[in-house]
């Protein structure tokens, strides 16, 4: 259960001093009613309640207990008003609501039953001087507690006092002419600096002003007279159930629990990739290579983006879409439109009218996503191409660059004192690492073409050609969890036998130096890094290191010298496959010789 939202710093100092109190009052009760042997009979409590006029009583093992429970129950009572005070303001209820006000009542009355009442009901069948001399007990134990803990409290705020002041002696004396500013809880993760339209201190040289962004707050006609208006947008937006209707509906669903245990099978990633290409095609009739199903789950190893492009109608929205209907997964689906242009198309954005947060889909699976950090998540942009991805999706693709605890999206600027859906702290969504995006592309004149940019990022699939039908074999979907599919990637990329070796890397590297010889090309680390992971993770899926290698170097090499016409182009191509024929062997590196045979067509 997420505790946070519930207690705070200064909700445990006033259970620390219940506590202090409950120990006041048992030492006061054993000191008055002080049993020979224990306790001095003439101990300095005993004698400041003999001087209030208390006759000296003797408690009895009824009476301490009674004592004892009197300061559990009072620990008690103070844990449970913290907690449905905070509850209420969690819940957009107001502190005096009845409901409250009755719960809280309930709470008072079950400690007092099950702490004075109890000892009470215990001493009636003794007869009324037994319960008279409980009473006596009781009262004498409580004011003597009293006197104690307010002696001991103006003691402890005396030296705070006094070093306090000795510290600053010299410096000079403000507190009424002193501009306080609102204080937030130690533990609450919230942004002070609130926009214009959650302000209730205006500057009196504000002009009445009224503007309208798709993701911004604004200020609509509000001035230093406009109190009553400011004060009426600060409570509206209290309600965090009306700001953020679709994500406080979430927090009801899963009633502030982590599901952080999702049920998992035992399987390796080559039957994994076996089993779900026999579930395409004999559930859901569609065919695709071993290679391409095997790259597929490969790719998520090395990055959490992927992207799948080529002909329509070859299955690249299908295929993410079944996986995670085979791994028990959830998938979210986002037509992207030709309108996109920034962030708030995918994540939503505030509404300056409605007085909300109007919340996308892809906003919501995120969201809902930190609730199930172990079940995984496929958020499918479909035809993410029809407008420019880095208009929309710049702000993803540099957090999924960051390391895995600080990939974190801001949503909005709160404003001062209003309590946000539970995981939406201090304003940002936080992206779990059970959350994987895939985009799918049409390469026709009606999409934009994606830059290297985006696809150095990214796993890039190539779907140009319908694969033929086969005969599948029944499969039932499994459970994946996702710290299961993460701890077979780690061992597949620690285990010695699936790493690149030397040779290899010198090979590979021979490559890449003539690609920037001849291209001036260069490879970033970040692609080095993908194939340091996208490798050992393929060769444990059953595949073999030519193969996947061929598929780097065609979709991170080879593919970004599409639109270069130059006339060195095409003899520079022609020894490049004579390069890898002579490095790997000939017709090992089918893609990529496929690919540099279609741009010398295209020459």
């Amino acid at each position: 259960m997420n505790v946070k939202p519930y207690f705070s710093r200064k909700n445990l100092i006033a259970i620390a001093l219940s506590t202090l109190y409950s120990f006041c009052l048992l030492l006061s009760g054993i000191s008055i009613g002080a049993p020979t042997g224990v306790v001095n009979k003439n101990n300095p409590l005993a004698l400041v309640a003999k001087g209030l006029g208390f006759q000296s009583v003797k408690a009895g093992i009824t009476g301490y207990v009674t004592i004892a429970l009197l300061g559990v129950y009072i620990v008690l009572f103070t844990l449970m008003f913290i907690y449905e005070r905070n509850f209420a303001s969690r819940n957009n209820m107001k502190w005096y609501n009845w409901k409250i006000l009755v719960a809280q009542g309930v709470t008072l009355l079950l400690c007092l039953l099950l702490s004075i009442g109890l000892g009470f009901m215990i001493q009636i069948p003794a007869g009324k001087e037994a319960v008279s001399a409980l009473g006596s007990f009781l009262g004498a134990s409580i004011l003597i507690s009293l006197i104690i803990y307010g002696g001991l409290g103006a003691l402890v705020f005396a030296i705070c006092m006094l070093f306090v002041n000795l510290k600053d002696v010299n410096k000079p004396y403000k507190f009424f002419n002193v501009k306080k500013m609102p204080q937030l809880d130690d533990d609450e993760d919230r942004d002070v600096d609130v926009q214009a339209s959650f302000s209730s201190t205006i500057s009196t040289s504000v002009a009445p002003t009224t503007a309208v962004t798709a993701s911004g707050v604004s200020l609509e006609g509000v001035t230093s007279s406009d109190s009553k208006t400011t004060k009426l947008e600060v409570e509206e937006l209290s309600d965090r159930e009306k700001v953020f209707p679709a994500l406080s509906s979430i927090d009801v669903e899963y009633e502030g629990f982590v599901n952080d245990k999702f049920k998992t099978d035992d399987i390796s990633l080559e039957d994994l990739a076996v089993r779900f290409r026999n579930y395409l095609a004999y559930t859901e009739h569609l065919y695709f290579s071993l290679d391409t199903i095997r790259i597929f789950i490969s790719g998520f190893a090395s990055s959490h983006f992927m992207i799948l492009e080529g002909l329509s109608g070859t299955g690249k929205s299908s295929l993410p879409r079944y996986f995670a209907k085979f791994v028990s997964g959830k998938v979210i689906f986002i037509p992207v439109q030709a309108t996109w242009r920034d962030k708030t198309n995918l994540l939503g954005y505030f509404n300056d009218f409605s007085r909300t947060y109007t919340e996308s889909e892809f906003l919501k699976g995120l969201y809902e996503s930190s609730y199930n950090p172990d079940q995984l998540y496929f958020f499918v942009l479909d035809e993410m191409n029809i407008s420019r991805v880095e208009y929309y999706f710049a702000d993803l693709l540099s957090t999924l660059e960051y390391p895995v605890d600080e990939w974190k999206l801001k949503i909005m600027q709160l404003p001062f004192n209003f309590v946000p859906p539970a995981m939406l702290e201090g304003g940002y969504v936080t992206i779990k690492d059970n959350s994987y995006f895939v985009g799918t592309c049409n390469k026709d004149d009606s999409s934009f073409s994606i830059t290297d940019k985006v696809y150095d990022r990214a796993i890039t699939l190539d779907f140009t050609n319908r694969n033929e039908a086969f005969a599948g074999e029944e499969q039932k979907e499994i459970s994946l969890s996702a710290s299961r599919l993460h701890a077979l990637y780690e061992e597949a990329i620690n285990n010695e036998e699936y790493k690149l070796t030397k040779e290899d890397y010198k090979k590979f590297n021979k490559i890449i130096t003539f690609v920037y010889d001849e291209f001036d090309l260069a490879i970033g680390n970040r692609i080095i890094n993908q194939i340091d992971k996208l490798v050992p993770v393929f060769l444990a899926s059953g595949g073999k290191k030519d193969t996947i290698l061929d598929f780097v170097l065609t979709r991170k090499v080879i593919c970004k010298l599409e639109g270069h016409f130059e006339e060195y182009v095409k003899p520079a191509l022609i020894n490049l496959k004579a390069l890898i024929r002579e490095t790997y062997g000939e017709g090992a590196f089918i893609q990529s010789e496929k690919e540099i045979n279609r741009l010398i067509k295209k020459l």
